[in-house]
């Protein structure tokens, strides 16, 4: 008997071993390079470096103000979502919500720019208003309206489920007290919605903390540098790896902190009800200013969301088209995005069936949850130990083998690939989970095990979350510029990394035109991949 548990357990686990083999390889051999990198180094003397320090506060109070600005502006858009469940165009709003998740960092960016730059739409009418008084974009400011405009969105999708949990009957019992207003708030929506703040404030502290575009674009010079591209700039302008090493282990060791905090609140960010909740027994609903407010805080997010992607839209439309289509490095460039994407996306893929199968194993026919929920908290393990930090492992590994220019699109689809894995596990592993749960033993009793079982039970079953997973995996890949920027080489632009050297170099109207091709290939590749394998 135990014989044969132990052959089921080598044979059933064998696709999450070849998963673990290939994240070993590349998150330890890269933590091994950074490791030697800064052992050659004094690191007590580089950390008392006053620009290191400077490097590593600011990252942490960018990421603060970001986090406090986010939340705290999509705690009243939720409720006021919350409130009006039903008006016209509520449905698209929600829909829109989703868009800065898979629109690319860099064409976001744009968008900003041409709304709030100097010449922008919003930009040059304060400048007239203000007598010369431009708004500060680049710096802080900029970081920050860059950070909100990703994860105000967020924030609100986590945050809605919340209010939509809470019981009809708490309204009707408000009701009949007479309970309204600011108490309304306190004793029926402020617990329902608190216990979910803590995990939400932890992951988009993280997403600011780990960003690299945006700084990257919007950081204006020395004063507004995170370590993501304070490591950017030693090794591609002053090339030096072990300074390099040591802001990514300063990096890896805060991440390790939020993450292993992060897992206590990580079950509570996505609560369900199980049924669609009404609001329209609430008793507030019919107060004038209540419905002016909610209308209005609706409105401006709404616009602060929308009028960017409408600015790329347009200024891409207006932009000199043929010209830019016509540039043979624009479709290298392409080219070489889409071939990271599919890389990135079919294994990222590849490892998340696996981990997830090896998992559901473990907590059924093995009986050994604690297993189980270890080959899940592999693949999250880029949570903790952010892109970038891995790029730069194994940019060194690249650098003292020589070969930059051969090994960049390989290395580039590795990183990605982790870097979606997290999303597509959490969209694998539940439904398989479930469906395990139900159908285990009547799959024993019917001899179905290995291939047979996942192509007659298990695919028809995630068939869908992993086509949506597959899309937004593909997308995210095809757009992401960070670990591209990175190993950036002469015959190894990606589109992305194109689009940052227009705007450096202020050819704005040619950035318009690949913002608009960027933006369409990522929209086209989602809708397509959900399509194709989902149907």
């Amino acid at each position: 008997m135990i014989r044969g548990r132990t052959l089921i357990g080598f044979r059933g686990s064998l696709p999450g071993a070849l998963s673990l083999a290939f994240l070993l390889t590349i998150i330890g051999g890269a933590l091994i390079a950074i490791l030697s990198a800064a052992g050659s180094t004094h690191l007590i003397s580089i950390f008392r470096d006053p620009y290191l320090q400077k490097v590593v506060l600011f990252t942490l109070w960018q990421a603060s103000l970001s986090t406090l600005l986010s939340v705290g502006f999509a705690v009243p858009v939720a409720r006021a979502l919350a409130r009006r469940s039903h008006f016209r165009g509520r449905a698209f709003l929600v829909h829109l919500l989703g868009l800065p998740v898979v629109m690319p960092v860099i064409v976001a960016v744009f968008g900003l720019i041409a709304v709030y730059g100097k010449n922008g739409l919003l930009g040059s009418l304060i400048l007239n208003l203000s007598n010369g008084v431009a708004l500060p974009l680049y710096g802080l400011g900029g970081i920050l309206l860059a950070h909100v405009f990703f994860n105000l969105p967020l924030a609100i999708r986590i945050l809605l489920p919340a209010w939509q949990a809470i019981p009809e009957e708490s309204w009707k019992l408000a009701g009949s007290l007479g309970i309204s207003g600011g108490s309304l708030f306190r004793f029926i929506e402020w617990p329902a919605v608190s216990q979910h703040l803590p995990g939400i404030c932890l992951i988009v502290f993280l997403l600011c903390f780990t960003s690299f575009a945006v700084v990257l674009t919007l950081g204006g010079g020395p004063a507004s540098t995170t370590i993501e591209v304070a490591i950017y700039q030693s090794l591609r302008y002053d090339f030096e790896p072990a300074q390099a090493a040591v802001l990514a282990l300063i990096q890896l060791a805060l991440c390790t902190l939020v993450a292993i905090v992060l897992l206590k609140w990580i079950n509570v960010l996505t609560p369900s009800s199980g049924r669609r909740i009404d609001s329209r027994h609430r008793p507030d609903l019919a107060r004038a200013g209540g419905r002016f407010l909610d209308a209005a805080l609706i409105l401006a997010a709404g616009s602060f969301l929308f009028v960017p992607v409408l600015a790329v839209l347009l200024q891409g439309i207006r932009g000199p088209i043929i010209e830019v289509i016509s540039q043979k490095v624009l479709w290298e460039a392409t080219l070489r995005s889409l071939l990271i994407a599919f890389g990135a996306t079919a294994t990222a893929g590849c490892l998340a069936i696996g981990l997830a199968l090896s998992a559901r194993l473990f907590r059924f026919s093995l009986k050994m949850p604690r297993t189980s929920n270890f080959w899940i908290l592999i693949g999250s393990l880029s949570l903790a130990i952010p892109p970038m930090i891995i790029g730069t492992g194994l940019f060194i590994v690249l650098l003292r083998a020589d070969a930059v220019d051969r090994g960049t699109l390989i290395v580039i689809s590795a990183v990605n690939a982790l870097m979606v894995l997290p999303y597509l596990l959490r969209s694998i592993a539940p439904p398989l989970m479930q469906f395990g749960h139900q159908h285990h033993r009547l799959c024993a009793q019917l001899g179905l095990a290995g291939w047979q079982r996942f192509r007659l039970v298990d695919w028809p079953v995630i068939r869908r979350p992993v086509a949506f997973a597959l899309g937004l995996g593909a997308a995210l890949s095809f757009g992401d510029m960070g670990v591209a920027a990175l190993l950036d080489t002469q015959g190894a632009t990606t589109l992305p990394v194109l689009l940052f050297h227009q705007m450096g170099a202020y050819r704005f109207d040619e950035a318009a035109v690949t913002a608009l091709l960027l933006t369409t290939i990522s929209l086209t590749l989602f809708w397509l991949i959900d399509r194709l394998v989902g149907r």
